[in-house]
């Protein structure tokens, strides 16, 4: 995808997930036990600015967040979004900046992540408001399931194995395959952590989707009845077991 495309999806979820959400605040959200509309807002909201606090300042926020949770939820969620897009606007996607991922060290890491992080909160904040859920686009899909496999849980089996707890240490190298809009992911789990390698390749068990379930799938958002899900049940259930961990 290019980073135009990113910045008109993230400007569309970004006032789906407004709309949603103010319906009534008080929603629960149903995949986020403990979560309201009102979360949805505020959380989102604060990813942003502290994204835009580490392009301003090339360091990670500390402390953070610097001020108590605000009373009203949307105002909030309107000035992160209106200094997001001004920022992204000064900058160049390659133009370099601190990121939480070592490979890509640059704006555009931050256009991709913030692009995906609003889609996925835009599904709650919909779900919290009884729905329907406004499809996600193919192209946002796939590359969102490229991201949370290889920027999510490869590279978190790398530099923080210990936070994917014994789901990574008894791991015994079997494969996951994940499937999707013509794509294809071997997900290989073994205790020196997880590789992820696109195409062919042998695997014990399958995730078979339409690219937006899958995504969602992935994301805990959804349960299986929308895939075709085969082999080791066991392996698969440790795949979701490393992505929450991963996703945290």
């Amino acid at each position: 995808m290019d980073f135009p495309r990113y910045l008109e999806l993230l400007d569309a979820d970004c006032a789906r997930l407004r709309a949603a959400a103010v319906r009534d605040l008080a929603a629960p959200v149903p995949c986020c036990p403990g979560w309201t509309a009102s979360d949805v807002l505020l959380h989102t909201g604060e990813v942003f600015l502290h994204k835009i606090e580490i392009m301003r300042t090339g360091a990670w926020p500390d402390p953070w967040p610097p001020e108590p949770d605000p009373a009203e939820p949307a105002g909030y969620f309107d000035r992160a979004v209106r200094e997001l897009k001004a920022e992204f606007a000064t900058r160049k996607p390659e133009d370099a900046t601190l990121t939480w991922y070592e490979p890509d060290q640059t704006v555009g890491f931050w256009i991709r992540r913030m692009a995906q992080e609003v889609v996925v909160h835009r599904v709650d904040a919909e779900l919290a408001a009884g729905g329907p859920v406004t499809p996600i686009p193919d192209d946002l899909a796939l590359d969102g399931i490229d991201e949370v496999l290889v920027a999510f849980l490869a590279y978190a089996s790398a530099s923080w194995p210990d936070e994917l707890g014994d789901a990574l240490k008894t791991a015994d190298g079997r494969s996951v395959a994940i499937e999707a809009g013509g794509r294809r992911w071997v997900v290989r789990m073994a205790p020196s952590g997880v590789e992820v390698t696109p195409g062919d390749g042998e695997a014990q068990a399958s995730v078979v989707g339409a690219p937006q379930e899958t995504l969602l799938w992935l994301w805990g958002r959804g349960d299986a009845s929308s895939l075709n899900v085969s082999g080791d049940e066991q392996l698969i259930a440790r795949l979701r077991d490393l992505l929450r961990a991963a996703t945290q």
